[in-house]
């Protein structure tokens, strides 16, 4: 679980305008966030592809092609 602990600026009317975090709490959160868009990426390639080609495959036939 990601551990983070904001603090808020919070405005003259005592309501909360912005958070502050620390740069490494910041990193942890921007690479969460990364993490999640590759997740959800790779599920709506896996849901729009019908044919996967394995890697091994692909490698050999490139390979040939070079000779």
């Amino acid at each position: 679980m990601l551990k983070i602990n904001p603090q808020y600026l919070v405005d003259d009317k005592d309501e909360k305008t912005a958070v502050l975090l620390t740069i490494k709490e910041f990193q942890l959160l921007m690479q969460r966030l990364e993490d999640l868009e590759d997740t959800l990426e790779m599920d709506a390639a896996v849901k729009t592809d019908t044919e996967f080609r394995d890697y091994q495959d692909i490698r050999a036939e490139i390979m040939h092609e070079r000779t």
